[in-house]
């Protein structure tokens, strides 16, 4: 910026904000004071929408086939009777949960082992013809039904594990048909705008009423489900005396991390606070300098969480994090602010406080500016990924870090023009004595610190090379949770968690029956379309279908498996043995009663038979599960071995959306490293104004960001909606390091033309402003191993230590780099 400008804006700066301090003061009290009223509003949000990417065209699909099909989205409860599932205590304890459960609000019906059929031992004619018994018909034994739950091809490992010990109780909902009326009307529009790149007027105006009404709604519908799961966890404490219980289901996964994100806003807030004022006692040794930084801090979350509320901003698992990391990100300014201040008052003794103040904003403001600027771009990278909460972080945190950039700029001089005037010096406190016991170590054993950073190269390489995205849902919760707990007994009894979704369609062969040969044989006892149940109900086409399920069913990783074959094994069994030839399939397709049809055949074929279905239940608990190589493996059985074309086959469920997230994270991982770097790179040209020292400042923190890929790839930690975020944020946060100790560099340089020298005084100087916040960062991200949320104890300790890295690597390497290469002799010639 030209130097009539840089006077220009600040003299406006210093007429506004210099010259009224306590104005200044009071209008940003006044301002927080606002803001905390909106708090009431802050809104959580933990949708299972957060766990897929956005604009997934799986996404569109996967709730097609819901809506025909039936949901996925239902509680199941996990029953562990302590007498033995056929007892007396246990059956009547069903029988009063399940009509407990009946009269919360929403809840369609309810399946356990009282109400399904049992058809083992029966005839298909019997079948067909009279009342299908279930375990609350008088008549039937309970050892005889318990038999059919442990080895029935419909019920084992679905309602009643191998054991016979575990059951479950699957409570479905009522389709909120408003709800996937807005959905898809607003869906709709954002589909015709995306293609059509416009809309008209008037429907903008309908798009965004939908938005609102959408919006809206959805709170209604997460309020809904929330007191929906309560009232399902009172229900069931009544009868936890009587078996050992757990909830699960994907609405209860998503509930729950609702807790998981107030427990972490409010330890990680704390805790981040009570750090923060210890951390600056000990740095500063005076009240003023504990107050006037963590202020600033406060003032500044505050704002932008009275902000979010105001504009209903849903906070993720994800941005949960933003008190805590702009705490740290605004106490760095307000840090570097502090030490600066302190030693231009500690070489200037005499100086008065309006000197003191206005040279301080002045030298540091374009410091500060691009120290803002370029963590502002390292979040602003995270809107690439494609992933909404994590977008959403993006944007969380680049809002804040502009409100605290200015708050900083306001609260800072305002505060110390109103205090006693400061006569502080800075002597030869214990931070001087480390930083300058590095200044001497960096000179006295260069070759330590280059081998050390080629090491450090040639790790991170390899370790970056074994970097995976594939990570099991399971592993993003403590043990000790219900969702662990209540995941672990699902999956190991009950047959698997995640569902995966096969939806396959007729091919172009001809009809397999001829309804005019049913016509002939039975006569107008029938309607000839009776006898057309569609082309997968056929005594060919269900063996295909059963050769398909038997080879998911054999692989390792796969639990449960139900399709339409199913039904033809249990029909098979009623035959002794033999397929049903298609007379009876047809007469099969007809009369099956409700109860059964609604159980082994609505699910799983269209209602005109030209559509199946398949549906697995994947075992998250297994440390083998690789979703992509599960998906792969069974599209080329489909394709290469049952012989089906590839446009037939389809893919959907709740783990193939988040396959689709997972496999995005590595592409959008490396563009946003390089997008940042990019960014980063270029801005310092223009801050440095030379080529060289851009490059030079930018390998300290590159290296610390390829270090911690490096040892997650090593230490086998997977990429997930949180760890895809520490590269470019702890570039963009560990830069500022690197640009005040190069701008301090060049300005300390320009006094004697001596290296060495100059390193000496930035380290004594610009070096304990580093230090101090490197320290504050690295234990204030340490502070997150204390959550709930086990990808945010791996953000919060990775980032931890590259945060580390880069801290030892911008008071060694970088200085070394700057005295050997020497990027500033030309200059000064």
């Amino acid at each position: 910026m030209t130097q009539p400008k840089e006077n220009f804006f600040y003299n406006l700066y210093k007429k506004i904000i210099l010259d009224h301090p306590l104005i200044s003061l009071i209008v940003v009290i006044l301002l927080t004071v606002l803001a905390a009223s909106q708090l009431p509003k802050f809104r959580l949000d933990a949708s299972g929408e957060s766990l897929v990417l956005e604009n997934d065209k799986s996404l569109t699909y996967y709730r097609q086939v819901n809506e025909q099909y039936g949901s996925d989205d239902f509680l199941i409860i996990t029953w562990q009777p302590n007498k033995g599932l056929m007892s007396d205590e246990s059956i009547q304890g069903l029988k009063n949960l399940t009509e407990e459960l009946k009269s919360v609000q929403t809840v369609s019906n309810i399946n356990s082992i009282l109400n399904v059929p049992l058809l083992k031992g029966m005839s298909l004619d019997d079948a067909l013809d009279t009342e299908i018994p279930t375990l609350q018909s008088g008549d039937v034994k309970r050892e005889k039904a318990l038999q059919e739950f442990t080895t029935s091809p419909i019920y084992k490992n679905l309602l009643v594990g191998e054991d016979g010990n575990t059951s479950a109780v699957q409570i479905n909902f009522e389709r909120d048909e408003k709800y996937f009326e807005l959905l898809n009307a607003r869906d709709a529009l954002r589909k015709e705008r995306k293609q059509s790149g416009s809309l008209t007027e008037e429907k903008q105006e309908k798009l965004s009423r939908l938005e609102d009404e959408f919006d809206d709604y959805s709170k209604v519908v997460s309020e809904r489900t929330s007191n929906i799961i309560e009232e399902v966890r009172t229900i069931m404490d009544d009868y936890r005396d009587i078996a050992n219980m757990h909830l699960g289901g994907i609405s209860m996964i998503t509930n729950d991390m609702l807790t998981f994100i107030q427990h972490d806003i409010t330890v990680f807030g704390i805790g981040i606070i009570l750090f923060i004022m210890l951390a600056l006692y000990l740095f500063f040794g005076k009240l003023r300098w504990v107050m006037l930084p963590l202020f600033s801090c406060i003032v500044s979350v505050v704002m932008l969480a009275g902000l979010l509320s105001f504009l209903d901003w849903r906070i993720t698992v994800i941005s949960s994090n933003f008190p805590s990391i702009l705490l740290i990100v605004i106490l760095a300014l307000n840090v570097h602010l502090a030490v600066y201040y302190r030693d231009y008052i500690s070489a200037n003794p005499d100086a008065d406080l309006n000197s003191r103040v206005s040279t301080t904003v002045r030298t540091m403001f374009w410091p500060c500016f691009y120290t803002a600027l370029t963590t502002i771009v390292a979040f602003v990278s995270l809107l690439i990924s494609g992933i909404r909460p994590v977008i959403d972080f993006g944007w969380i945190m680049t809002i804040g870090i502009v409100l605290g950039f200015v708050v900083t700029f306001i609260i800072f001089p305002s505060f110390i023009q109103l205090l006693k005037k400061d006569a502080h010096s800075s002597g030869k406190s214990m931070t001087y004595k480390v930083t300058n016991w590095i200044y001497s170590f960096t000179v006295n054993f260069k070759s330590v610190i280059f081998l050390s950073t080629i090491a450090i190269i040639v790790f991170s390489a390899y370790g970056i090379t074994q970097l995976k995205v594939e990570n099991r849902f399971i592993d993003y919760f403590k043990p000790s949770t219900e969702i662990y707990q209540g995941m672990t007994v699902i999956d190991q009894k009950l047959g698997g968690t995640t569902p995966l979704d096969i939806v396959i369609d007729k091919g172009e062969e001809d009809s397999l029956v001829d309804d005019d040969e049913f016509a002939d044989e039975f006569g107008d006892e029938f309607d000839s379309s009776i006898y057309d149940p569609g082309y997968w109900f056929t005594s060919s086409k269900l063996k295909q279908v059963e050769n398909i399920h038997d080879y998911i069913d054999s692989l390792e990783v796969t639990g449960k498996v139900q399709s339409i074959a199913t039904y033809a094994k249990v029909l098979k069994e009623m035959e002794g043995g033999t397929y049903p030839d298609e007379v009876t399939l047809s007469l099969v397709h007809q009369k099956s009663p409700e109860d059964v049809k609604s159980t082994l055949m609505t699910p799983y074929l269209s209602e005109d038979g030209d559509q199946i279905r398949i549906n697995i239940r994947v075992e998250e608990t297994n440390p083998d599960l690789k979703r992509a190589e599960l998906i792969d493996n069974i599209n080329n059985y489909i394709v290469n071995e049952a012989g089906i074309d590839q446009d037939r086959v389809h893919f959907t469920g709740m783990l193939v959306l988040y396959n689709n997230m997972l496999e995005s994270l590595f592409d959008s991982q490396i563009m946003t490293i390089g997008a940042v770097y990019i960014a980063i790179l270029f801005m310092f040209i223009i801050l440095f104004r030379s080529f060289i020292l851009a490059i030079l400042a930018t390998i300290p923190n590159a290296l610390s960001a390829a270090l911690v890929l490096g040892i997650m790839g090593w230490m086998g930690v997977p990429m997930d909606m949180m760890t895809i975020t520490i590269a470019a944020i702890v570039i963009g946060i560990a830069v500022d390091n690197s640009i005040h100790y190069v701008h301090r560099f060049k300005s300390e340089f320009a006094k004697d033309n001596d290296y060495l020298a100059t390193m000496k005084r930035c380290h004594g100087s610009i070096g304990k402003a580093i230090y101090y916040t490197g320290i504050t960062v690295i234990v204030g991200f340490a502070i997150l191993a204390l959550s709930e949320f086990i990808p945010s104890i791996y953000f919060g300790l990775l980032t931890g230590l590259a945060m580390a890295v880069a801290l030892f690597l911008n008071l060694t390497l970088l200085p070394l780099m700057l005295i050997t290469v020497k990027p500033l002799k030309m200059k000064q010639d």
